[in-house]
């Protein structure tokens, strides 16, 4: 059959009055066309299951935007619609089927019939309202001149549709539906054309949507131009992106990470870094500025560009450091009771640096002595007395390199190490660090040795150029005046240890301890109690009690916890209403702390045969000992448990008669004996068998 005998057949049908109202919220299809589409709609779903005869005339129309799930029909009396037959029905999978629609001709719903279970409407047919002869002609070419042009730059529309737009030419209005059908335009558009009756206003409307199209597609095949020079042709990210951008700066939009990458380049160059660092930080920026902003590398240099400008980078002239010798004296004076030499030392090291102009070449200063001596406080005070940042580094039980040089960025949640984590807390470089409990540092291990980092950090000729894992970048530690602290200096590696001017830190004498018992401790502890010291009083001699029967350690941090422990008794029967004032006596400490720890043992005032006073010795501490020696029968061997950890024993320790008989003339390691394992046994149950 020829196609213009096909057009007629299908434009005379009969069209019913009422027809079923089929809704359409993807695609539309015009008179003359076909299209197959799949239905789901509950309504629509009811329709096909009422009617399947084949040749199914329905009314179709547009609802776009319309997602409820029952259909209101009453929303689409009075607009156009296009009568269509079903042709082919397929059964899919989850209540799908899959029509073929050949539209028939417009129409104009009139009124609502039905609406359950499929709405039915009162339709009439459309009246087209032809176009003036004057403009038709020049409205066609120009459609046609820009669907060429959207064929050519847009890859999804085929190169015939400009053909098949010229072909049909003769008919303005097929010719308008034939260019919405294959022009990919928007569903509301499709619609919009379907509604116009009036054929020339139709046209002006296509028209209006194929040069904005055309607008589209020039402005994309610009950035495409562009972005193909700056890019490899399998860099399809890179690509992407350069389009994004191209196309929000033609709506006047800003890329966020491009914004991002244009302040930190301002920041960079407010921060007045070295040379090697801005370099390094104008490297990263230009990086960033062609990553992703959701790409983890992104991240990564984001977090790296955050820590070296947090950092402070400026180095302070050393003419600001201000040391007043009678300040720091006073100021020591004021926070520590005694230790003489050590306020000497400490004193004598800051006149130095005076005279030197703050010169940073000088030793590192390493105060070492028992728990609870004052170490960390002397720092404090160092910091106090010049005017200095301070701020303490524990690296007790620091066991892995990285801690002290950093992690390389390659791993994940690297960060820079403690040094100069410390310096972007306190954010001066001009400040004094305290590098504590340098002496349980691990020796080494798979993560490296931490000691050796330390030792970059610590040594004056070194540390002008540290070079962190994390920053990569020479920083300069030589205007920080470290001190560190230790209970034991042996626990230092030697090559540290070398690089240290020690300081020892001595314990308290009892009388020390009643001194700063009066002075420091009894004020802080009264107010933290929140009792005054006419509700508890101490003397003299029950200060004395308490530092020698239960705190005989070095420090002072046992003998506070037993103060305080009187303390709080009294504020407890203080809250309960208890009035008056407590006299501390030793009976009432006993009382509250318990029987002594500690007896009291002199040294014998007379010769007397088997026993000698021995002096025990330790880092935290002392004691003096009576050692006894015992005769008894034996071959002159001795055994005993455990181990004393005194040089290697020799039988000098031992004198044996001729009957036999022996006396350990010292007993402080025995000759001699054997190892078994088990726990050591007093010194007083030492025996030979020779004896």
């Amino acid at each position: 059959m020829p196609p213009a005998q096909r057009k007629d057949d299908i434009l005379q049908a009969d069209i019913p009055s009422t027809l079923p109202l089929m809704a359409l919220r993807s695609t539309i299809v015009y008179p003359l066309g076909t299209i197959a589409v799949q239905m789901g709609a509950p309504e629509n779903l009811s329709l096909l299951k009422a009617n399947e005869q084949s040749g199914l005339i329905v009314g179709l129309v547009v609802a776009s935007g319309d997602h409820d799930d029952v259909l209101d029909p009453e929303r689409f009396v009075g607009r156009v619609g296009v009568a269509a037959r079903v042709h082919e029905r397929i059964n899919l999978p989850g209540d799908t089927v899959q029509i073929t629609l050949q539209g028939l001709r417009r129409l104009v719903v009139e009124g609502v019939v039905q609406t359950d279970p499929f709405p039915i409407v009162r339709i009439k047919p459309a009246k087209e309202i032809p176009p003036d002869a004057n403009e038709v002609d020049d409205l066609i070419s120009r459609i046609v001149a820009g669907a060429e042009t959207l064929a050519e730059l847009i890859e999804r529309i085929p190169d015939e549709v400009p053909a098949i737009l010229k072909m049909n030419i003769s008919d303005p209005g097929r010719f308008a539906d034939l260019a919405a059908t294959n022009l990919n335009f928007k569903v509301s558009d499709k619609d919009e054309i379907l509604q116009r009756l009036n054929i020339g206003q139709r046209l002006k409307f296509l028209l209006g949507r194929v040069e904005r199209e055309v607008g589209r597609a020039r402005v994309a095949e610009d950035v495409k131009r562009q972005t193909e020079i700056k890019i490899e042709q399998h860099q399809r990210e890179f690509y992407l992106r350069q389009q994004l951008r191209a196309i929000q700066s033609e709506l006047g939009e800003g890329d966020p990470g491009e914004k991002e990458a244009i302040e930190t380049l301002k920041k960079l160059e407010e921060a007045n870094l070295p040379e090697k660092a801005a370099q390094e930080g104008k490297r990263e920026i230009e990086r960033m500025r062609n990553l992703s902003p959701a790409s983890s590398e992104y991240q990564v240099i984001r977090t790296y560009l955050d820590w070296m400008l947090a950092l402070p980078w400026n180095k302070k002239s050393a003419s600001d450091e201000v040391i007043e010798l009678k300040k720091v004296e006073e100021l020591l004076d004021s926070r520590h009771y005694g230790l003489k030499e050590a306020k000497e030392r400490i004193t004598e090291y800051l006149a130095v640096r005076k005279l030197r102009g703050g010169d940073p070449h000088g030793p590192i200063l390493c105060f070492v002595g028992p728990p609870g001596t004052g170490k960390t406080s002397l720092g404090e005070a160092i910091a106090s007395s010049i005017s200095r940042a301070f701020y303490r580094i524990s690296v007790g039980g620091v066991r892995d390199e990285a801690e002290i040089r950093g992690h390389r960025r390659t791993y994940v949640g690297a960060m820079p190490g403690l040094i100069l984590q410390s310096l972007r807390r306190v954010q001066v470089i001009y400040a004094v660090l305290m590098i504590d409990e340098i002496d349980k540092m691990s020796s080494g291990g798979p993560s490296g040795d931490p000691t050796a980092a330390m030792l970059e950090v610590l040594d004056p000729s070194q540390n002008s150029n540290f070079v962190d894992h994390y920053l990569n970048l020479p920083f300069d530690l030589s205007s920080i005046l470290f001190i560190c602290t230790a209970n034991n200096l042996y626990d230092i590696p030697a090559p540290l240890r070398d690089r240290m001017e020690v300081i020892r830190v001595l314990g308290y004498t009892v009388e020390e301890k009643v001194e700063i018992a009066w002075r420091y401790m009894l004020p802080r502890l009264l107010e933290e109690h929140g009792i005054g010291d006419k509700d508890l009083q101490f003397t003299d001699e029950v200060l004395s009690f308490i530092s020698n029967r239960y705190s005989r350690e070095a420090g002072l941090r046992n003998f506070e916890r037993n103060i305080a422990a009187l303390m709080r008794k009294r504020a407890r029967k203080k809250a309960d209403g208890e009035e008056g004032a407590w006299v501390v006596d030793n009976p009432m400490v006993i009382d509250i702390l318990g029987n002594p720890t500690y007896t009291l043992e002199d040294a014998e005032q007379e010769p007397e045969i088997g026993a000698v006073t021995g002096m025990a010795w330790t880092a935290t501490g002392g004691d003096l000992m009576v050692i006894e020696a015992l005769r008894m029968p034996g071959s002159g061997r001795l055994t005993t448990t455990g181990q004393l950890g005194a040089p290697a024993p020799t039988r000098s320790a031992f004198t044996t008669s001729s009957s036999r008989k022996s006396i350990c003339t010292c007993t402080s390691r025995p000759a001699q004996f054997q190892r078994t394992g088990r726990a050591l046994a007093p010194l007083s149950r030492w025996r030979s068998p020779a004896c």
